[in-house]
């Protein structure tokens, strides 16, 4: 039974649909966006505003921006979770998870996005790795300054013996490709194979000067490392350190094979992208985009191990586990990570440069996206906030100014359409409706 929405809100979800073609197909490729919106809406168990210390309104405000981006109907399902103080006071999902998709025939069964609904998170991913490798940091067991050669014996080939973890974590490692055979579903779970397509990658530019978005090779470098120095894949010492002393049921590499039909299946949605701008992709993710969304979608994909692009997870898991970083590795009375170690993980490597492989400023911490006052994917005036991207238009971060850790998570993907500004005025909306918090009340 899907719960009704608060007063006051349903008429949110009754607002005119957005013109369609009339015949022929969208070049677009937009899904079919029902104009009462009600049916299609799933809240989850949600605290009353008061207690994470905002309004009614504020969190009104934060739905009407997802429903209105939600209308651009590049997006078969939104799933949106927001944690202020630590209560959860926005769990919602709206559309499908499969069934809806651009090229779905109008009689496909549809099956409804709810807030349980897990997603793959693509590059959120690697906020997660990340931590990961820091915890083990933590532990002795590994160096920011670690060569990688010294882990992968062989690595030191074609001129990458000063390559460390450090410069892979932050995007400097000048490896930022891979061959197209690096995703070849065949060998996914071959780690000799993997281990020589990273030995055999000839840097593009010297480590520590240039950055240039390292989109899946990073993920295999670090997942690799870990299994060395721990002698267990980082799947495992993802749910050993983390996941399972706090009680997630997702939020790992990849899902088991009865939970296959549980995730949300993806799309190619929006215009189709042209050179150069699809070029620029092909290399950075190092195949093309429609081969990308299919691969994703495999269950090979599904049950394997990509530490840069596999996270399978629902929003209120991964805001979560961000929330646990917000309050400086400690939550429900667990501790997993020292607050020092996440200090650490946040040390800014890079400030507004222009990626090589994204083509816009960023700034990088090492592993995490950092926001900023202005240039700030999370909104204005965000400069201490830290999270990651993920393929398209998805979103995770902790934003210790105003206590809030959210994550934005869907199953379109679209490159750039029309409406692209609804998404960057979500997060923004997000950020303007929870207000900042007395310095002696952060964690971070």
């Amino acid at each position: 039974m899907i719960p009704s929405l608060p007063p006051g809100m349903a008429a949110l979800n009754r607002l005119p649909t957005i013109p369609r073609l009339p015949v022929g197909p969208d070049p677009l490729r937009r899904v079919r966006v029902p104009r009462d919106l009600d049916p299609v809406t799933t809240i989850g168990e949600e605290a009353d505003p008061e207690a994470g210390g905002v309004e009614r309104r504020n969190v009104e405000a934060i739905w009407r921006a997802t429903t209105d981006w939600y209308r651009s109907g590049v997006h078969p399902a939104l799933q949106v979770c927001v944690r202020r103080n630590g209560e959860v006071i926005l769990d919602r999902a709206i559309g499908h998870a499969r069934g809806n998709g651009p090229s779905d025939p109008g009689d496909a069964e549809k099956v409804l996005a709810t807030t349980d609904t897990p997603f793959c998170v693509y590059s959120t991913s690697k906020a997660i790795t990340a931590f990961v490798v820091h915890k083990l940091c933590e532990r002795g067991l590994l160096h920011l300054e670690d060569p990688i050669a010294e882990h992968i014996p062989g690595y030191e080939r074609h001129g990458k013996r000063s390559i460390t973890v450090g410069h892979v974590l932050a995007h400097k490692a000048g490896v930022p490709n891979l061959p197209r055979e690096a995703l070849d579903l065949d060998y996914i779970d071959d780690r000799e194979y993997l281990c020589e397509v990273l030995c055999d990658a000839k840097p593009a530019m010297l480590p520590g000067t240039q950055l240039a978005y390292h989109a899946v090779s990073g993920g295999f470098i670090l997942g690799e490392v870990v299994y060395r120095v721990t002698g267990k894949d980082i799947r495992t010492v993802l749910a050993e350190e983390f996941l399972d002393p706090l009680g997630f049921r997702w939020t790992n590499y990849g899902v088991a094979a009865a939970d296959f039909d549980e995730v949300a299946v993806n799309y190619i949605t929006g215009p189709r992208t042209a050179p150069p701008l699809s070029t620029l992709l092909s290399r950075a993710l190092g195949t093309g985009l429609d081969d990308l969304v299919e691969t994703t979608n495999d269950p090979r994909y599904l049950a394997g191990i990509v530490p840069a692009a596999n996270t399978v997870t629902t929003a209120n898991e991964l805001s979560r586990f961000f929330e646990i970083m917000r309050r400086g590795g400690e939550l429900d009375g667990v501790r997993v990570i020292e607050t020092d170690t996440i200090r650490r993980a946040l040390i800014e490597r890079s400030h507004l440069e222009v990626d090589l492989s994204l083509g816009f400023p960023t700034r990088f911490s090492y592993g995490l996206m950092l926001g900023a006052r202005i240039l700030s994917l999370y909104g204005l005036d965000t400069q201490h906030a830290f999270g990651h991207l993920g393929f398209t238009n998805m979103l995770a971060w902790a934003d210790p100014e105003r206590a809030i850790s959210v994550a934005v998570l869907n199953n379109g993907k679209p490159v750039l359409y029309p409406e692209v500004h609804r998404f960057l005025g979500t997060m923004q909306r997000i950020t303007s409706e929870m207000p900042k918090v007395p310095a002696e009340e952060r964690y971070l």
